[in-house]
C-alpha cells in the first residue's frame, strides 16, 4: 500500500479536534503525530510520508483526544521547566501556569549554597524534581498524601535518579501531620506548594473534570480549604530569611496574599501573574517575630 501524506492527516486531525472543542487543536494534532513517530514536534517536516498502519493508529489517538482524554495521558508525559515527568490516571497533570512559580523559586535560591527545599502537595513530583534537576546540590523534600499521586511521584523520582539526578526525599502523608515533617521545622530555605485550590462547583474543562483527581483540584466553597492550614505549616518549615511560594486560583489574587500578610513572621508578601496575565501564586519571606 502507498505511503500517505503526514501533513494531510495532521490537518484533518486538527480540524476534528477543533470541532470537538479541544483548546489547542493544531498543537495537539502535531504533538500526537510526533509522539507516535518517536520524534520531536519540530522535526515533523522531515517526515513527509507515513505508512497506512501508522495512519490507523494516529487517528485512533486523535479520536481519544477528541473525546477529551488529556493529551498528557495519551503521550504519558508532562513538562515543567526542563523536567519531564510521567503522568496518567490518578495524578494531577502539571500546567504551564506553574512555570512562572518555578522560575521565581529557582531565582530565590540562586545564591544559596546547598539549599533545603520542601515541596508540599507534590503530586507527580514535578516541582520538586524540576528544582532538583536545576540545583543538584539542593536537598529536596517532597510531600504528597494521595496514594495514586504518590505512586507516580515515586516512579518519577526513580527515573530522575536513573538519568543521573540527585535523589529527593519523598514522604507519603498529609502536610498537616506534624509527625511527618517535624524534623524539617525551621530548616527550609524554600517552601513551594501547588495545593488544590479551585472553588467547589466551578465549571472546569472535561480534561480536568473527568481525569484529574478531584482531591487535587477542588478545595471547598471558596477554594481555600487547603491553603488556610498550609500557610502555618509553611511558616513553621522556613528558616529565617527563607522563601515561600504558593500557587492559587486566579480568583484568589487578594484573599491568599491577605492570609500570608496576617502572619507576623511572613514579610514581603507579593502576588504574581502567570503566563496568561492572571493572578496565580503568592510569595513571602520568613522574618523574625516583631516585638509587641
Amino acid at each position: 500500500m502507498a505511503r500517505e501524506s503526514l501533513r494531510v492527516h495532521i490537518i484533518s486531525a486538527a480540524q476534528q479536534l477543533a470541532e470537538a472543542g479541544v483548546p489547542s487543536p493544531q498543537f495537539d494534532a502535531e504533538e500526537l503525530a510526533a509522539h507516535l513517530l518517536g520524534i520531536s514536534r519540530t522535526k515533523l517536516g522531515l517526515q513527509p510520508l507515513v505508512e497506512p498502519d501508522w495512519v490507523v493508529g494516529y487517528h485512533a489517538l486523535i479520536g481519544r483526544r477528541a473525546s477529551r482524554v488529556p493529551l498528557q495521558h495519551l503521550t504519558g508525559e508532562a513538562y515543567l521547566g526542563r523536567t519531564t515527568v510521567q503522568v496518567g490516571p490518578g495524578v494531577f497533570i502539571p500546567r504551564p501556569e506553574t512555570e512562572v512559580l518555578l522560575e521565581w523559586a529557582l531565582a530565590a535560591i540562586r545564591d544559596i549554597e546547598a539549599p533545603v527545599v520542601v515541596d508540599l502537595c507534590s503530586g507527580s513530583g514535578a516541582i520538586a524534581l524540576a528544582i532538583a534537576q536545576a540545583r543538584p546540590d539542593a536537598r529536596v523534600h517532597a510531600v504528597e498524601r494521595a496514594a495514586g499521586a504518590l505512586a507516580w511521584a515515586r516512579r518519577n523520582a526513580e527515573l530522575h535518579i536513573d538519568a543521573g539526578g540527585t535523589p529527593i526525599d519523598l514522604r507519603g502523608g498529609d502536610f498537616t501531620d506534624q509527625r511527618l515533617i517535624t524534623d524539617l521545622d525551621g530548616t527550609a530555605d524554600l517552601v513551594t506548594a501547588n495545593p488544590p485550590y479551585v472553588p467547589s462547583g466551578t465549571r472546569v474543562d472535561p480534561e480536568v473534570a473527568d481525569h484529574d483527581p478531584a482531591e487535587a483540584v477542588f478545595a471547598g466553597v471558596d477554594g481555600l480549604d487547603a491553603i488556610r492550614p498550609l500557610v502555618s505549616v509553611c511558616a513553621g518549615l522556613l528558616k529565617l530569611g527563607g522563601f515561600l511560594a504558593i500557587e492559587h486560583d486566579d480568583s484568589h489574587g487578594d484573599s491568599v496574599p491577605a492570609l500570608l500578610s496576617a502572619r507576623r513572621v511572613l514579610a514581603d508578601v507579593e502576588d504574581h501573574l502567570d503566563l496568561t496575565g492572571r493572578p496565580r501564586f503568592v510569595t513571602a519571606r520568613r522574618v523574625t517575630l516583631p516585638p509587641r
